[in-house]
């Protein structure tokens, strides 16, 4: 079985997440997403400390489509940098594993 990891993002709102989740699901980037809207972020930016609400998105994929997923999260991202950050999936539910497998790979 193929290694999978999970895609984690922030995002400015729902509507981008779904965007990018879309587009990655539909080019056989990742085989599903997960949205998770009402966080609050807290981050320095030019030296202020800011406060913003974003949504989170997950996205499964496959580690050989990492890089490509990646590039695209960034292309389509209204953010000028982006978190856009990578977790190894060590374990799991086999069948889960397998069907994010298969997903990707047109079976």
């Amino acid at each position: 079985m193929s290694a999978c990891c999970t895609i984690y993002v922030t995002c400015s709102d729902h509507n981008e997440a779904l965007e990018i989740s879309r587009t990655l699901v539909r080019e056989k980037l990742a085989a599903c997403a997960n949205i998770m809207d009402g966080m609050t972020s807290v981050f320095v930016w030019d030296g202020e400390v800011c406060e913003e609400k974003e949504s989170v998105l997950l996205l499964k994929t496959l580690e050989a489509k990492r890089e490509k997923a990646i590039a695209r999260i960034i292309d389509l991202h209204s953010y000028e940098v982006p978190c856009v950050t990578v977790w190894p999936i060590n374990g799991g539910n086999p069948a889960y594993l397998k069907w994010v497998e298969d997903s990707l790979s047109g079976k």
